[in-house]
């Protein structure tokens, strides 16, 4: 018997003769051998719906979290190569890792994401990016941070994906128009010598397309915000992912309203539409202002 399916026996061996007993312990949760193998016959299954089969690698960028555990045992259960890394990893060495092992598949955090799609590119073995745990987190201060948010029918863009590029570039283009060199690959931050100084997000609603554009003015501080949204200390350093701002690149901060003029004028040029300015709806106001009284000061 190999190695790998050894490993997958001693689950199933343990499981069945300690199923009440405990297997693990993550933030105040205990989870049963009996729950660590069902999850990994789970995940194991999923791979197998993907097409992952024996001798296939399948990289794992995740920290210290259960996740991790069941994706490691339903990767021994279908007899393909985990190839876990540290998921501080930046991206030209995620790059490396994935084209070094060839990997087929990649399972890691929803926060991770755009990190992911801005190389996936350059990795053209990788068919399937997994995502588990948290959401992207975005950090945004009325002190620093530019939010525009365009909602255009589909029509404005032939697939999200030409979203993703044709604003990236936009922004691009005007920040040059304000002395910074910033420049955007794909479905990520805009960047300044590998600082991000930007982010775009696109989400399709039946026939529209949302499209936020986040843009940093001026130094983010980050301190508050973290006193009401609690991050797990293995996420930190990529949701702390270094950043920029145009007042940093540039000595002078743009006022608000003429950084807008500058994009949305970027934005008839190349796509050729008319953009009426309106204003947050309720909910996103009261969204918002509770976030906002949140704040400490």
């Amino acid at each position: 018997m190999s190695e790998i399916n050894n490993l997958s026996h001693m689950l199933e061996t343990v499981a069945k003769a300690y199923k009440r007993k405990d297997a693990l312990y993550f933030e105040g949760k205990w989870i049963t051998y009996r729950e660590l193998d069902e999850q990994a016959n789970k995940s194991a299954n999923a791979l197998s719906s993907l097409g992952i089969t024996k001798g296939d690698r399948v990289a794992m960028m995740l920290p210290n979290i259960p996740e991790f555990v069941y994706c490691f045992f339903a990767i021994q259960k279908i007899g393909a190569v985990a190839v876990p890394f540290n998921s501080m990893y930046k991206g030209r060495e995620i790059a490396y890792i994935l084209n070094d092992s060839k990997a087929k598949a990649l399972v890691t955090l929803s926060n991770f994401a755009n990190l992911i799609n801005e190389i996936r590119e350059d990795v053209p073995t990788l068919e399937h990016v997994i995502l588990t745990g948290q959401r992207t987190l975005v950090f945004v201060s009325p002190d620093s941070t530019l939010n525009l948010q365009l909602v255009c029918d589909q029509s404005t863009f032939t697939s999200p994906e030409d979203a993703f590029r044709d604003v990236g570039e936009i922004i691009v283009q005007t920040m040059k128009s304000f002395g910074v060199d910033a420049w955007y690959k794909h479905r990520g931050g805009v960047r300044v010598k590998g600082r991000k100084i930007a982010t775009v997000l696109v989400s399709e609603i039946e026939n529209l397309i949302t499209v936020n554009c986040i843009i940093f003015l001026g130094p983010l501080e980050t301190r508050d915000l973290f006193r009401v949204v609690w991050v797990s200390p293995e996420i930190k350093d990529k949701v702390l992912e270094p950043s920029t701002s145009v007042e940093e690149e540039t000595g002078n901060r743009p006022d608000n309203q003429q950084f807008i003029d500058t994009l949305l004028e970027a934005f008839r040029q190349r796509l050729g539409i008319s953009i009426n300015p309106g204003t947050m709806k309720r909910d996103e106001l009261f969204g918002y202002e509770k976030v906002l009284s949140l704040a400490v000061r």
